[in-house]
């Protein structure tokens, strides 16, 4: 067994770290023939037997990372569809797509295997693993690092040779999308920025081909990221797509994040929604196509979430969810609740609604498309702000980034608890409720403050909302007052 490998990237909900340090070829080999023995034991199948996907993004290294992959699997006795450079929601679906005798007869792909890390900077690489169309939880994901860590004990002199296939799933995925919008975008202009990340190889064409006249920026797939880092959520990176809607009039500017499962959306006048917004739009119109049948549709959302979004569903006829914030966290969710749409402030969306259930930003772009296109013909002058007025009523404050090392979060977030709990009055505001579903929620009566640990980065995500500036501000400065004491208790070598 080596002993350079790593197992700091194996994370709640996929393989994430720096390429050359905790992601190299040597532990991605491992890993294919580890996912292997895992499909092999959930389903009993021999290796000659099971197909599994394997898509990446645009990064520099993820093409060395899917070929080391596809080796392990193959010299694993399995086999592989190779879908090259795609958007990880189309490696998702994969496992959903009907193949050609020219590939296989008759496969069934038991899993998907992406090779990206999604919005991180360049220097980063990871591995998103689906198994039976549902994305890998915690423990299985755990499952395979010990599998992975039990492979490396295992002589790899006597290979097997599984088959590797190249498909273009490219089309199939577009025929898809254009049965179920025909052409609902016609009249709709549209500005797309794919941020040179994967959404430029699908989006712009499938937006056309939806009907939408399509300004594009940025759809060459490029690993350095030359233009901006392909972060949506991150606001700062929307500039240019911000002017480029102002400056052709468009009816909707689409931002992507590095691998297309998560999206931005800037309106009309310039705006960008923050992903509860997104997510509110869209439940609204779920909502009220289930409501006819009298039908109170399950929408999920995570606990960063403006409680407007939940107070509106519930108001409106759905029924709200909060959960923890991570794509594996809410399709588990969506899964234990029959939630039928869920999404999170990140901008991740997943339609069970006349979809599939996984977070796909270019589908997620055209349902956008198809509301703002079903309101025009009601009132051709309907900006998207129209339906976001609840949002006017309360001041919610941008998503604050709070470094802390991985290794010391956990001791910060309990010194906290016995902070709050022993200064309980610290906020100036009576504290209704504190929700521990992830991180603290504290709620007030006017609004709530949040903390919670990223699961990709170094750093807590802040958050805070009241019914006025003033407050939200000032539940801001107490949190950053409360966690500088607190941090300041340990070592400069420990926090910085």
């Amino acid at each position: 067994m080596t002993n350079t490998i790593s197992f700091s990237a194996f994370g709640k909900n996929d393989i994430r770290g720096v390429y050359g340090e905790d992601v190299t070829e040597e532990l991605f080999y491992y890993t294919g023939k580890a996912f292997v023995k895992y499909v092999q034991d959930k389903t009993g199948l021999k290796p000659k037997d099971i197909w599994l996907s394997v898509a990446r993004d645009a990064r520099l290294h993820s093409e060395s990372l899917a070929k080391v992959l596809i080796k392990g699997i193959t010299h694993m006795g399995a086999n592989v569809i190779n879908l090259e450079l795609v958007p990880t929601p189309i490696g998702y679906y994969s496992e959903f797509a009907v193949y050609p005798d020219t590939i296989a007869q008759d496969v069934n792909v038991q899993g998907a295997l992406i090779v990206t890390a999604s919005h991180n900077p360049p220097e980063y690489n990871g591995l998103k693993m689906t198994f039976n169309k549902s994305s890998l939880n915690e423990d299985e994901i755990k499952k395979v690092m010990n599998y992975t860590k039990e492979q490396m004990n295992i002589d790899t002199t006597a290979v097997k040779h599984g088959e590797s296939r190249l498909y273009n799933i490219i089309p199939q995925y577009i025929d898809l999308m254009i049965s179920k919008f025909g052409r609902v975008g016609e009249g709709i202009k549209v500005v797309v920025d794919s941020a040179n990340g994967t959404a430029g190889v699908v989006a712009p064409k499938l937006y056309s081909d939806i009907g939408c006249e399509v300004v594009e920026l940025y759809s060459e797939p490029d690993g350095n990221f030359p233009n901006h880092h392909p972060n949506p959520s991150d606001f700062s990176t929307l500039d240019d797509i911000k002017k480029k809607v102002l400056e052709v009039k468009a009816d909707i500017g689409i931002a992507f994040d590095g691998d297309s499962d998560r999206l931005g959306v800037i309106d009309s006048e310039g705006k960008e929604l923050t992903g509860d917004m997104l997510l509110y739009i869209y439940a609204g119109d779920v909502i009220k196509d289930l409501s006819v049948r009298g039908e109170k549709p399950i929408v999920v959302s995570e606990v960063k979430c403006s409680q407007v979004l939940y107070d509106q569903i519930e108001k409106e006829g759905g029924i709200a969810i909060m959960s923890k914030t991570g794509h594996g966290f809410i399709k588990s969710k969506m899964r234990e609740t029959g939630a039928i749409l869920a999404g999170e402030m990140s901008g991740h969306m997943f339609f069970k609604d006349r979809y599939y259930g996984f977070d796909d930003a270019v589908y997620a772009g055209c349902r956008i498309i198809e509301i703002i296109a079903k309101n025009k013909k009601i009132n051709p002058n309907f900006k998207i702000s129209d339906l976001l007025l609840p949002f006017n009523k309360v001041c919610t404050l941008e998503e604050m980034r709070y470094k802390c090392p991985n290794d010391l979060k956990k001791k910060v977030l309990d010194e906290f608890s016995k902070y709050i709990n022993e200064h309980d009055d610290i906020f100036g505001a009576k504290i209704n409720d504190i929700v521990t579903l992830d991180g603290f929620r504290i709620i007030f009566s006017d609004g709530f403050a949040l903390i919670r640990q990223s699961n990709t980065e170094p750093v807590f995500t802040l958050r805070f909302e009241a019914k006025s500036h003033a407050k939200a501000v000032k539940y801001k400065k107490v949190m950053i007052s409360v966690l500088d004491e607190i941090t300041g208790k340990f070592s400069e070598t420990e926090v910085k």
